[in-house]
């Protein structure tokens, strides 16, 4: 925990940009009939009936101390899908000596993916562009990425149905736009010295005696 806090509490860095990233299943749903658009003096209706479409999964990368924000719809979760992430993301960063980036300790999250998609040379040269901080066991919501969800979630999807992945790519492309041209920044305030006074942390003194 304190190594992800510690991070956060660091000044802003181009040359060392910190990056968090998790990922959303998002449900696609069809229209059996189609909604009826809002007339003067008549409000839209919308059919309380609905197709399922399928799943897809939204990758959210936010970097909160600069307002830049990244989201890549996919077909699934996997690793070659986070290997493709790992890598968009590495592409816009190209001047950064590394990319510091907080991710859960989902099973994909690692070296692994990128060795199994690229090649061992290539997944570790990217990975190696990367110095990854893994949240706590049951503390993944110290990552700012769960924010950024929520902001997707909210602003993109709201209560809209998306029937298929090229339109959801369509529509994060949008929002992407939109949150990136207003440099929407996340203020985190909860600090190392926050988590010392709720989990009542004492620090152990060790002390030695010679004989």
């Amino acid at each position: 925990m304190e190594d992800v806090l510690e991070l956060y509490e660091r000044p802003h860095n181009p040359q060392e940009p910190v990056l968090c990233l998790d990922e959303k299943p998002v449900s696609l749903h069809g229209e059996v009939r189609v909604p009826q658009r809002a007339r003067p003096g008549i409000a839209a209706k919308r059919d309380s009936e609905y197709q399922r479409k399928g799943t897809a999964n939204v990758f959210c990368a936010v970097e909160p101390r600069a307002g830049r924000h990244f989201t890549f719809p996919t077909p699934r979760r996997s690793g070659a899908e986070f290997a493709k992430v790992i890598a968009a993301i590495a592409r816009r960063y190209l001047c950064a000596r590394t990319i510091h980036s907080v991710v859960d300790n989902l099973n994909i999250h690692c070296r692994k993916s990128l060795t199994d998609s690229l090649g061992p040379e290539q997944g570790i040269q990217l990975w190696n562009r990367f110095t990854v901080h893994y949240t706590p066991k049951h503390g993944s919501w110290l990552n700012q990425a769960e924010l950024e969800i929520g902001l997707f979630a909210r602003q993109c999807l709201g209560k809209r149905r998306i029937p298929d992945l090229a339109t959801l790519k369509a529509e994060a492309r949008a929002w992407n736009l939109h949150i990136n041209h207003k440099r929407t920044l996340i203020h985190w305030k909860f600090s190392r010295q926050d988590a010392r006074n709720v989990f009542h942390h004492q620090e152990n003194l060790f002390m030695r005696s010679e004989n």
